[in-house]
């Protein structure tokens, strides 16, 4: 017997379609194996692929789910655009409409809340220290020169400050070297102050997880948001992520190691994915 699941694509941190990051929702009516959701997010080929399943009861009367996200080659402990599109698709397409969504993650218990067109994710907040420049890194991201290089220690994300916008949209990354040499690294942030009504831009490279660049990356902007309010003196930023299709974010940092990020999306295919009972 096969099992239809509701499919979703849902462009996230962006009010306009085919703009943002897409990610694929898929929201799972039994569980499957681990390789299976592998196979489906290396079929959807998109950044990542989120499975959602109540914590209890149906999906149309639940507010607790269990969240997973892969790319099409692993599973990651946290991603923010597949959160924002799963929210999205719960909202608007299930009717939960009212309250705080709940999410248990292999990051722990992440929370949304809608704000008028736009969704407030709550996340675990994964401040960079200072670290010695490191070896060649210009030269992966094509680009130069870096002014500070930090490491989150937590998630092991690598920041490379430059100077503006133009340096940032100037890169042009060796992935292949970046992957090389830089294999502990999930990601590779490249970031610089923002030109109005922007506080700060970002660009982001994950090839070590099958991603080579990331359209809008939510879980960047939870170490990016701590060290520009450090730098600006403020807890509430604006941010751009410059790749070729684009995206906002609104970052509130807090005093609790929490950061909150707001943002629209817009859905853009409505479907279904056959999973054989026999592969659940």
């Amino acid at each position: 017997m096969t099992r239809r699941h509701p499919l979703y694509i849902v462009d996230a941190f962006t009010d306009q379609p085919f703009r943002g990051n897409p990610a694929a929702v898929c929201l799972l009516r039994h569980d499957c194996p681990d390789g299976t959701l592998q196979a489906i997010a290396a079929e959807m080929n998109l950044a990542e692929t989120a499975f959602l399943r109540p914590v209890n009861g149906d999906l149309f009367d639940s507010s607790d789910f269990r969240l997973r996200w892969f790319t099409p080659t692993i599973e990651v402990p946290l991603c923010g655009h597949a959160t924002l599109a799963t929210a999205k698709v719960l909202f608007d397409e299930l009717g939960l409409g009212s309250g705080a969504l709940t999410f248990q993650t292999l990051s722990g218990t992440l929370r949304a809340e809608a704000r008028g067109h736009r969704i407030r994710l709550d996340f675990p907040a994964h401040p960079p220290v200072l670290t010695p420049p490191i070896a060649g890194l210009a030269g992966i991201l094509g680009g130069g020169p870096i002014e500070e290089t930090l490491v989150s220690p937590t998630s092991g994300l690598i920041v490379a400050r430059f100077g503006g916008l133009a340096g940032i949209r100037a890169l042009r990354p060796d992935f292949a070297r970046m992957r090389r040499e830089l294999p502990q690294a999930p990601l590779v942030v490249a970031t610089a102050p923002g030109d109005p009504p922007y506080d700060f831009v970002s660009r982001c490279f994950a090839p070590v997880s099958g991603i080579d660049e990331d359209p809008v990356t939510g879980v960047a902007h939870t170490t990016l948001g701590p060290y520009w309010a450090a730098k600006l003196g403020k807890d509430r930023l604006r941010a751009f992520q410059a790749s070729a299709r684009g995206g906002e974010l609104e970052v509130e940092v807090g005093s609790d190691g929490r950061v909150g990020l707001s943002g629209a999306s817009r859905i853009v295919l409505r479907g279904y994915l056959d999973i054989p009972d026999s592969e659940g």
